[in-house]
């Protein structure tokens, strides 16, 4: 791997592992002011409120200026939406602010690959990124979980500046405090992103050339007989899992009775076996492969509807690695396929940002679904069961549409693959 790759991946690692650990600590605010029960899950799809609204523009704005910069601004952002959080606006607003900057970020994030590395190596860095932003997000919610629990939250409370008052009074507080310092690691580590050599693409002229620019690159994708594949498997999968990792704080509370610190080590064992999932497709999958992973994802749905009967901490430890194990060798090759497919199509910041205007889309839609489900009183593990049905049916489903397309567009989805078995762009 290039030395800058090194660099995008400690960058990821600080900026996700704040994202993580603010997302805690936005649930626990959340509960210590009492807001109403649906505002939690509603978190996750505020979160990605900006990536669907702003989908037209931060993708061209991502190959317009050289990533590592797109990348620095995007931080600051996520810098301004932690800072409101702890001076008091509403963390459902603030929380939204830190998802514009994420939103921005990830185009430069994902995008920068496919410009600094060959398609040979590309499972390979997404594994890897995957894998250490997974480990970011599993150590990110530990962290947060430490910083709102009593024992390390009131050792931080003990801390005084001469003179100044602070105003930092509670758990939720000081934990969003902490995180601070690490968006700032992360934004000074963007700076040292190396500049590639692939060519800035001068922005369209004004919003409305944007948006139309934008479409036609969205209908481009869902048009290539595999972008369409990897586009919907990574958009569900996405989708599910975006809405997961909060619907596990509620379910740990309903089964087992755990509080927020104790549901926080229970996510972080889930994204353990993404992580572990991961790497290990990162080893074994080749670009050309990525369709055959298709049949785990009518196993994860199933797996999901199954943690209904899950009611011990002992056996839900292990369940929750084999879950997150089987979403981890699902994700990395597809992801890897789409970003091989929207590069040669349309360009790395354009492609991603479809991507994430897809993936972030159902995020929204399920998590609305779920905090609705939520405000009229159903509960967890209805949800659960929902989402299983929803990931095995759509997978089922993907799989035919794939299998129609090799016997319909037999020729096309040959030479298609040959270009993915090759480092040609």
């Amino acid at each position: 791997m290039k030395k800058g790759f090194y660099t995008i991946m400690s960058a990821q690692f600080c900026s996700s592992l704040a994202d993580q650990a603010l997302l805690v600590a936005a649930i626990e605010l959340l509960k210590t002011t009492a807001a109403p029960a649906w505002m939690t899950p509603a978190l996750g799809p505020m979160f990605a409120l900006f990536y669907v609204i702003l989908a037209p523009f931060v993708g061209a704005f991502a190959d317009a200026i050289p990533k590592g910069k797109v990348m620095f601004y995007s931080n600051l952002v996520k810098l301004v939406g932690c800072g409101m959080m702890l001076f008091g606006v509403h963390p459902l607003l603030a929380y939204t602010v830190v998802g514009l900057g994420a939103a921005a970020y990830s185009p430069a994030k994902y995008g920068i690959l496919t410009e600094l590395l060959p398609n040979s190596q590309l499972v390979k860095a997404n594994g890897w990124i995957e894998g250490l932003t997974i480990g970011s997000i599993i150590l990110g919610l530990l962290l947060g979980g430490q910083l709102v629990g009593p024992s390390l939250s009131g050792y931080l409370l003990q801390f005084d500046l001469p003179v100044v008052q602070t105003g930092i009074d509670t758990a939720p507080e000081v934990a969003i405090a902490a995180l601070i310092s690490i968006y700032i690691l992360a934004a000074i580590l963007n700076l040292y992103i190396p500049r590639t050599d692939a060519p800035l693409q001068p922005l369209a002229h004004g919003p409305a050339g944007l948006v139309r620019d934008f479409a036609a690159c969205n209908a481009r994708l869902w048009g290539d007989k595999l972008g369409q594949i990897s586009l919907s498997t990574t958009t569900l999968f996405w989708g599910v899992a975006g809405n997961l990792r909060i619907i596990v704080f509620s379910w740990a509370a309903a089964a087992l009775g755990y509080g927020t610190t104790k549901a926080s080590l229970l996510v972080g064992v889930v994204v353990v076996g993404t992580a572990l999932g991961a790497v290990f497709a990162s080893m074994k999958m080749r670009l050309d492969q990525a369709t055959s992973v298709i049949p785990l994802g009518i196993g994860m749905g199933l797996l999901v509807i199954a943690l209904n009967f899950i009611n011990g901490p002992w056996v839900a430890a292990p369940f929750l690695i084999l879950l997150g194990g089987l979403g981890g060798f699902l994700v990395v090759p597809m992801n890897a396929l789409l970003q091989h497919r929207g590069h040669n199509l349309m360009g790395a910041g354009r492609s991603i940002a479809v991507q994430n205007f897809n993936e972030q889309a159902c995020i929204l839609a399920l998590g609305a679904f779920y905090a609705g489900m939520t405000k009229y009183g159903l509960s967890a593990f209805v949800a659960i069961t929902v989402f299983g049905l929803v990931v095995a049916g759509i997978m089922w489903l993907i799989g035919r549409w794939h299998r129609r397309n090799c016997v319909v567009y037999r020729d096309e989805v040959d030479h298609l693959l040959a270009l993915a078995r090759s480092d040609k762009h």
